[in-house]
């Protein structure tokens, strides 16, 4: 079975974008970005929501992961404006459920805060990669929002930046 990684960055209190989904508040140079860039080689596949996909699509980029399938989750899309990448409509549980069991790497869980909240509520979410930027919000968009339960994780490896940026490795306890 295919394992789906939420590999994300947060701010140390836990928000993933500002409220009006800004992400300017994360370095976006250093180590830490080269490792993320080399990372992102290693998945097949990527499902995200609508307005992580959304974010991308305001500068233009309709196919952000050209050598993953990209699957984007929502409810109000009716058709994707690029032809690679595919719309899950209804039942995103579901549809990840059936998209790990198929034949293929890895799949990066990429931002989205409540489709987090969903897959883990749902037992999917195989690993966590959290990318831990040296800032406080105070508010925003939560890295999980609404968890049913909690989510226990066991620290794999963690690595300090000289940013200050810290990247963990979790595994997600089941």
């Amino acid at each position: 079975m295919r394992k789906l990684t939420y590999h994300v960055a947060a701010t140390v209190d836990g928000f993933i974008a500002r409220s009006d989904g800004g992400v300017d508040c994360f370095a976006h140079e250093g180590d830490h970005v080269t490792e993320y860039l080399a990372a992102l080689k290693a998945y097949d596949a990527v499902v995200m929501g609508r307005r992580t996909y959304e974010f991308g699509l305001k500068l233009g980029v309709t196919d952000p992961y050209p050598w993953m399938d990209t699957y984007v989750v929502s409810r109000t899309m009716k058709e994707s404006p690029d032809a690679r990448v595919k719309l899950v409509a209804e039942d995103a549980a579901g549809a990840v459920r059936r998209l790990k069991e198929q034949q293929g790497g890895d799949i990066y869980l990429c931002g989205g805060g409540e489709l987090a909240t969903c897959l883990f509520d749902a037992g999917l979410v195989d690993e966590v990669i959290l990318k831990v930027a040296p800032v406080l919000l105070g508010g925003g968009v939560a890295l999980s929002p609404g968890l049913r339960a909690a989510a226990q994780l066991d620290l794999l490896s963690t690595k300090v930046h000289r940013n200050g940026v810290i990247v963990s490795r979790y595994a997600v306890r089941r």
